[in-house]
């Protein structure tokens, strides 16, 4: 059986095809702003990376719960 992926991860096939990169990509863009805000890391992938809110968002927040442990 195959388990759907839920959660910020869901996003991240859609943001590869989208972006052209792969998921640690971005990871490793926002790795040093990882003390800001939540929305202030999305608003950096929006504002110098044009990605759409809710692809920043999932990103940001996943990589933020991952922090987190």
């Amino acid at each position: 059986m195959t388990e759907n992926v839920k959660g910020p991860a869901s996003y991240f096939p859609s943001i590869e095809k989208t972006y052209g990169q792969p998921m640690n990509h971005w990871f490793d863009t926002i790795k040093d702003k990882l003390t800001l805000p939540h929305m202030k890391i999305v608003a950096f992938l929006k504002d110098t990376h044009g990605i759409g809110h809710g692809h920043a968002n999932a990103i940001v927040a996943h990589q933020l719960a991952a922090r987190k442990g």
